[in-house]
């Protein structure tokens, strides 16, 4: 007698049962990778970490390097990257210079916060010369940069901001957040450190500070920090 064939429902939860053990072995590979780096850690290991078999492993990931890459995509597709571009445009549209670098500053903090072994997993990948590093960099990050370099020449252009180079400029801002970051999540130097909130408006503060002409009647910019 033919064995039936499998009930919808039953299929839809193996579906979801092998989506919930890929994520598993995700979060597993990026805690063991963030502590010594892709030429450090076997898929054994990972196994291990998991409760599950090699087997298993390489039935969701065919090499080390494929799992390596299903990392990035991942912590893409969960780092809600899409939603903070969108904002970034709707504030430099409305020429909120304010508005714009805190959505940025609080994201990267947020971000960093949020994935501290994602964070030094990046740090391995570029120290092991491992192009994932540099494939998040080219996808994420330089983006954002170049963004927010075409809208300081904007606002140079419209004469809100004194002429400097577009490039230092987001560098040292982005910097500053950056450091602040590290010092936080990374080194764990947090006594008497100010919230991420306070560091923020400080740094924007800072950069505006420098950043922006004496206001005239004309200029349409009329938020104040």
């Amino acid at each position: 007698m033919a064995a039936s064939p499998p009930d919808v429902a039953e299929i839809g939860v193996s579906r979801m049962r092998g989506d919930a053990r890929r994520e598993q072995l995700i979060r597993v590979a990026i805690e063991l990778f963030s502590r010594k780096g892709f030429s450090g850690t076997t898929t054994k290991e990972i196994a291990n970490a998991a409760g599950v078999t090699e087997a298993l492993i390489f039935r969701h990931f065919p090499t080390k390097e494929a799992l390596y890459d299903a990392i990035l995509l991942w912590r893409v597709e969960t780092g809600r990257f899409s939603e903070g571009y969108v904002e970034m445009q709707e504030r430099a549209e409305a020429r909120d210079d304010v508005g714009l670098f805190r959505a940025v500053l609080r994201g990267m903090l947020d971000f960093h916060r949020e994935n501290v072994d994602f964070l030094r997993l990046m740090f391995f990948a570029k120290l092991e010369g491992h192009e994932l590093g540099e494939t998040f960099r080219e996808r994420h990050i330089k983006p954002s940069h170049e963004f927010l370099e075409r809208y300081v020449a904007m606002r140079q252009t419209e004469g809100a901001f004194r002429a400097v180079d577009p490039s230092t400029v987001v560098g040292a801002i982005l910097g500053m957040a950056f450091f602040h970051s590290m010092n936080s999540n990374i080194f764990r130097c947090r006594e008497h450190a100010p919230s991420d909130e306070e560091t923020v408006e400080s740094f924007i503060r800072i950069a505006l500070d420098g950043l922006r002409l004496p206001m005239t009647s004309s200029d349409p910019t009329k938020d104040t920090l």
